[in-house]
């Protein structure tokens, strides 16, 4: 079986031990002669023919490697042991488009609320930013930007027509204001399958989507991946992380584009693994709404990432009304735990509680409005927390809040009514010495870092980071000064 597709300007080249295609657009493609299912397909080299086609039978395809019909690899693709690398091959008038819709997304911003700083009102905006008659910061959002098609070459194999667009949020505008060509990914394996009906349900090792985050701000590179990895350990659903070294041939010649971390996608394998159940309601909330304060419940909010089509938001409202039953709070604080531990997973919140805390994490909920999931557990019909975007975690900032979390305002109610809360709070004290003692400490720590810091530092002299084994170092810092902290308070 054939698949027949027109060439403007053929040429071959070799690439991670491949023969590719270069200069194809997506507009090249003609129409596919015959049905049929790639994995079965033999093996033939492209040709030319008489009437200036070639022909290509997605040699490449696989069943482990390409097909729906098998469970995630996790341990190809999330492999500790070495740095992934992954070449991205973009035709160069697509890339063009990339960018010029990259450019009217970012032009086009506008203003959403954050509260403002540790403990809202009295907390401080930070540089562009103005607070409203709340408290609330007003931060810039925008709608994400377009997908495009791309072909992804890894372990010497390609795969086809992958979705790509850029991700990100204060990251990606601030890497795209520096002037900065490292920015964040997202991929989408089956994203054009009605175009390429012979790719239907692509996926790479198992996997539907996947994420590229490109360490912004990071100089170390490792702050994403050892915060998700930590909150795993600790018993706190987080993606699955991985060190990627990312090449990208846009029409003038493969580029490093730099380190970067990949990571799996809430939404698709994180429920999917580490639950029973994938059919809960999925949340990413964004906006006031995402504080929990009194009088900012808004539904919009709260992105729904599965059952999209059903009107349903009882799980968030219900968590919403009895966090801010101040009577019930106040007169019969038992009662108002049971109702809250009858729709919240609090052991797991109070762990992420603890921990976040003590890595000092200041982009996520207590300052920022953003950077977590809730997911009804089908299971046992609770909200699950499951943080994400870590890479400003495990450094010391202004912004971080104090372990006795005493500055947190009623505008952030899941810390502030929590920990009003003697017996949540004696859990939370628990969990920063299990945290810091088990988890995070020195010892563990130091030859992580010392592990991580070989694997990487090739890749950040290739990439020019000057300041990567300083970085590191300051990682080994804050452990011990954290962890100090803790033990020592």
């Amino acid at each position: 079986m054939t698949f027949t597709k027109k060439f403007i300007n053929l040429a071959f080249f070799s690439l991670l031990g491949l023969t590719i295609i270069t200069s194809c657009s997506d507009d090249d493609i003609a129409t596919v002669t015959e049905t049929t299912d790639p994995s079965t397909t033999e093996t033939t080299d492209p040709v030319e023919e008489t009437d200036s086609t070639a022909t290509e039978d997605y040699s490449d395809w696989t069943e482990a490697t390409h097909s729906k019909n098998v469970d995630p690899n996790f341990e190809e693709v999330f492999d500790e042991s070495s740095v992934m690398r992954v070449s991205i091959k973009i035709a160069s008038d697509t890339w063009e488009n990339m960018q010029s819709n990259l450019a009217t997304v970012l032009g086009s911003s506008s203003n959403s609320g954050a509260p403002a700083g540790p403990g809202g009102p009295g907390g401080q905006a930070g540089p562009g930013q103005q607070t409203d008659e709340s408290g609330y910061v007003q931060n810039t959002s925008y709608d994400n930007p377009d997908w495009y098609s791309c072909s992804l070459y890894y372990n010497d194999k390609e795969w086809y027509h992958v979705g790509i667009r850029y991700k990100g949020n204060s990251s990606l505008q601030n890497a795209y204001q520096q002037g900065d060509s490292k920015l964040s990914f997202k991929f989408s394996f089956d994203k054009f399958e009605d175009d390429y009906p012979d790719l239907k349900n692509q996926r790479f090792y198992g996997f539907k989507q996947l994420n590229l985050n490109n360490n912004f701000n990071d100089e170390s590179f490792m702050r994403e991946k050892v915060t998700a990895d930590l909150f795993r350990s600790f018993g706190v659903p987080a993606a699955h992380t991985r060190f990627c070294a990312v090449y990208v041939d846009h029409g003038d010649g493969e580029e490093f584009f730099g380190v970067y971390t990949l990571l799996e996608e809430v939404d698709d394998t994180v429920i999917d693994t580490q639950f029973s159940d994938n059919d809960g309601n999925l949340y990413k909330p964004d906006g006031n709404a995402a504080s929990f304060g009194a009088g900012t419940y808004n539904e919009e909010q709260f992105v729904k990432k599965t059952n999209e089509d059903e009107a349903d938001f009882t799980d968030v409202s219900t968590l919403y009304t009895v966090l801010n039953d101040t009577t019930t709070r106040i007169q019969d604080p038992a009662l108002w735990r049971t109702n809250l531990e009858s729709i919240l997973n609090m052991p797991e919140f109070l762990k992420w509680l603890a921990a976040n805390t003590v890595i000092q994490n200041w982009d996520t909920y207590g300052n920022m409005t953003h950077n977590y999931f809730l997911y009804n557990n089908p299971d046992t019909q609770l909200l699950s927390w499951i943080p994400w975007d870590n890479n400003e975690a495990l450094e010391n900032n202004d912004k971080c809040l104090s372990l006795s979390l005493s500055e947190v305002s009623s505008l952030w109610p899941l810390i502030n009514y929590v920990m009003t809360q003697s017996t949540y709070k004696t859990e939370y004290e628990s969990n920063l010495t299990d945290f810091a003692t088990n988890y995070f400490s020195t010892s563990k720590m130091d030859g992580l870092y010392s592990t991580y810091y070989d694997l990487l530092k090739d890749y950040a002299s290739e990439e020019g980071n000057s300041n990567f084994s300083s970085a590191v170092e300051k990682l080994k810092e804050h452990v011990a000064s954290r962890t100090s902290s803790v033990l020592n308070n």
